[in-house]
């Protein structure tokens, strides 16, 4: 048994941030139905790093279990099946800019009325109001107005890219699977749908730890730092002698004294010294500098080993090649390689892990309507003449 069977999701997005959403739902057995425009399909097709089927890597593992159709929603009759669809499903996602649906008569209060259960998941730049509400925006412009750009980067320099520019994306896909399912429990309960509604920029300011009240009750406005942490430290990166970067967390007192016993200095970790946290980050910068000399000084199995004796958090920066190489990963199976339409390709395995009704991929990115008939015939009952029709008229 999977956890969501029984549960019909309708994805109706774009890109990354509401298909991402639909993509958690299926991995835990939700039959999930991708609705694109005929001929060009979603942008994600052409997203990433394409391939001999036509269509990109990204498109390939985030489309993971869905089943494909298409349909013209410009046109009325595009617009009646849709809601046909909707009718039969439990949680509808949608990440147009706000206004769309309703201009298309299928806004939260119609879905309503044709559904009263359903669950209308909504993710947008800015949300669904507010002066912003009807500005386009990527997960590029959500991390620029979160402020999670401002934090990235070095001292004085170029703001950068935390990481991936995909990030809010995948937040608030995540967000919009918890809500998705928060609102079916809830439904449990009352019997009635509701609708999640989800600005990008706000999945990324939540986890923003403490700069709202830092700057409500003391006005202040954290700079960038590098790769170093506000309110630890020594908790940064620091190079070896062999040309890799090693990360090193001392969250606390404690260990802070087991870096020192590990660099055979515990002397640093004494009261007088930098024992205490609040010392050791007004002499940050001195602190950074000895840990950064006793890592140059060797090579990174050295510093990782002492660091694994003494119980000290430390981890090889990795590349993707690292990562692949890693025991810990094949361990938990992070990787799976799986059959596509280009042969077996490796893609992030299911996240979380649930001991009695795991998640799992049985396909990944199928081709544009490939599911045309199985859902249009086999769901909605229509005729295969109906079908045919439907595609001779372009409406899918």
């Amino acid at each position: 048994m999977s956890a969501l069977s029984g549960i019909r999701v309708l994805d109706l997005g774009t890109f990354i941030a509401g298909p991402y959403c639909a993509t958690i739902l299926g991995e835990f057995g939700a039959e999930v139905i991708k609705v694109e425009p005929p001929q060009t399909g979603d942008s994600l097709r052409r997203l990433g790093t394409n391939t001999e089927c036509g269509d990109t890597l990204v498109w390939l593992s985030e489309s993971r279990n869905k089943k494909c159709v298409t349909l013209n929603l410009q046109a009325e009759r595009g617009r009646e099946l849709l809601r046909q669809l909707a009718a039969e499903c439990d949680v509808v996602v949608e990440n147009f800019r706000p206004g769309t649906l309703e201009k298309w008569g299928l806004g939260y209060e119609e879905l309503k009325k044709l559904n009263p259960r359903v669950v209308l998941v909504r993710i947008s730049a800015y949300g669904q109001d507010g002066p912003l509400r009807t500005q386009p925006g990527f997960a590029r412009i959500a991390h620029a107005f979160s402020g999670l750009t401002y934090l990235s980067g070095e001292p004085g320099q170029v703001p950068v890219v935390p990481g991936s520019t995909s990030l809010a994306d995948y937040m608030s896909g995540m967000n919009g699977a918890i809500g998705a399912l928060v609102a079916l429990r809830a439904r449990d309960v009352t019997g009635e749908g509701q609708c999640v509604d989800i600005a990008l920029y706000e999945s990324v300011f939540r986890v923003l730890d403490e700069i709202a009240p830092a700057y409500q009750k003391f006005g202040y406005v954290r700079e960038r730092m590098g790769a170093d942490a506000v309110n630890v430290c020594p908790h940064s990166h620091y190079g070896t002698r062999d040309g890799k970067w090693i990360a090193i967390a001392c969250s606390n007192d404690r260990m802070f004294a087991r870096l020192a016993d590990a660099m055979d200095q515990p002397e640093l970790a004494s009261h007088e010294r930098f024992g205490l946290q609040e010392p050791r980050l007004a002499a940050r910068d001195e602190v950074n500098r000895i840990v950064a000399g006793w890592i140059a000084a060797h090579d990174h199995r050295t510093i990782l080993a002492a660091c694994e004796k003494f119980d000290v958090p430390a981890s090889l920066i990795y590349s993707i090649a690292d990562i692949f190489e890693d025991p810990q990963y094949r361990a938990r199976g992070n990787i799976r390689t799986t059959a596509s339409r280009i042969g077996d390709i490796a893609v992030p395995e299911v996240v979380p892990r649930l001991s009695e009704t795991p998640g799992e991929i049985r396909w990944l990115g199928e081709a544009l309507g490939a599911q045309n008939d199985d859902v249009f015939e086999g769901l909605l009952k229509l005729t295969k003449d109906e079908v045919q029709q439907l595609r001779s008229d372009g409406v899918i």
